[in-house]
């Protein structure tokens, strides 16, 4: 009996040895014919592997690529990909700098301060008094999910204020919507109460 560690190491272990087998086989075969049938139908074997993913163009090109990879890029096979390059897959990506936006207000998060960037931008009439509407609602929601508390309209309209610098306001006949629309208290339960037996 051979042991896996006296055997060859595999190089895309998820493939398992029996596809890294066929892979070494197929680059060993002389008649080029020979091989790219091999080839083929090693590609429907590893595609059935994950057979909901075997029709997308995407994920062929990738079972490609793997397959000159495990071959060490010595098998010579007839592509309909281009034969994937041995020094791009060793390039390091590239580090991506750390975002140094600073959020005033962080229960309400950088996605709303978008939001009220967009809105300043857009012209007075109606369109830009419903989204200023939505945004302070959704304030208000990001600020109960934070604190879990009642919070006052009042402060909203502050922090509206703030985050927009004065240039969004609300209608004089805006609404806000209830504290207890957003915050969801946990359903009381009821003990039943059993007569003793006498």
């Amino acid at each position: 009996m051979k042991y896996n560690t006296a055997r060859n190491q595999l190089i895309l272990p998820e493939y398992g040895r029996h596809v890294q087998i066929m892979v070494e086989y197929a680059t060993n075969l002389e008649s080029k014919e020979d091989r790219n049938k091999c080839v083929n139908a090693i590609i429907n074997f590893m595609g059935q592997m994950n057979p909901q993913l075997r029709d997308i163009k995407e994920y062929t090109h990738k079972l490609w690529d793997h397959l000159y990879i495990m071959s060490n890029f010595q098998i010579d096979a007839t592509s309909p990909y281009p034969v994937p390059e041995i020094e791009k897959l060793k390039e390091k990506p590239k580090r991506m700098a750390y975002p140094n936006n600073k959020i005033r207000f962080p229960f309400y998060g950088a996605a709303l301060e978008n939001m009220i960037k967009h809105a300043v931008t857009l012209e007075e009439n109606r369109e830009k008094e419903i989204m200023t509407g939505m945004i302070a609602n959704h304030m208000k929601k990001s600020y109960l999910l934070f604190n879990k508390h009642s919070v006052s309209n009042e402060t909203i309209k502050l922090h509206l204020q703030q985050l927009s610098d004065g240039k969004l306001k609300l209608a004089e006949d805006f609404e806000f919507i209830r504290s207890e629309s957003v915050v969801t208290r946990p359903n009381r339960v009821y003990k039943k109460k059993f007569k003793k037996k006498r």
